[in-house]
């Protein structure tokens, strides 16, 4: 099964807050990334939520959080437009382990192309005839499915990990996110 599924995989927000409700302990580490980059332009360093104490991930700044913390997590995430990308264990790849929240600044994953991720549950559904080509959406995307071709908005559905960024931040309402 491990050839089948990469370690991690996309989500909304909504599911990642979904996830969280299973579980009762929560630790959080640093984010390798932003460790190995020296910081992130977008968030702080601590966002690595895991819901084992033992997981895939590190163990640099490990330490226990209360759900107040975790909730303080997601809504930081949801802020600063951080993608979640929650973690399996290494063995299976079938239980989820914790949730990485990610961005283009620093995540390894946006920064080399060779790391794979699975796609979401989710994929955009844009209405083209309430859509302004504003190009708001085009800033969240870190996976090139929105682009500006000079002052036309394009999408590339193929690129679309279903992580709702794009369909958050319209100022049109003009997204909404459909099962794959």
């Amino acid at each position: 099964m491990s050839g089948e599924r990469t370690l991690h995989y996309v989500c909304t927000h909504k599911e990642a807050g979904e996830i969280v409700k299973n579980h009762n302990r929560f630790w959080v580490i640093d984010c390798g990334c932003r460790v190995q980059r020296g910081g992130c332009s977008r968030s702080r360093v601590d966002v690595c939520l895991q819901l084992k104490e033992v997981t895939a991930a590190g163990d640099t700044g490990f330490r226990e959080i209360s759900r107040g913390d975790v909730d303080k997590i997601l809504g930081e995430a949801g802020e600063k437009h951080l993608v979640a990308r929650p973690f399996r264990d290494e063995a299976t790849r079938t239980t989820t382990e914790g949730i990485c929240f990610c961005c283009d600044d620093c995540c390894g994953y946006f920064l080399n192309p060779t790391e794979k991720c699975d796609k979401g549950t989710y994929i955009e559904m844009t209405d083209m005839d309430l859509c302004t080509d504003c190009g708001i959406c085009v800033n969240v995307c870190y996976f090139g499915a929105r682009k500006m071709d000079g002052e036309k908005f394009i999408i590339v559905r193929d690129n679309c990990y279903g992580c709702s960024l794009c369909a958050d931040i319209c100022p049109e309402d003009c997204i909404e996110m459909a099962l794959r």
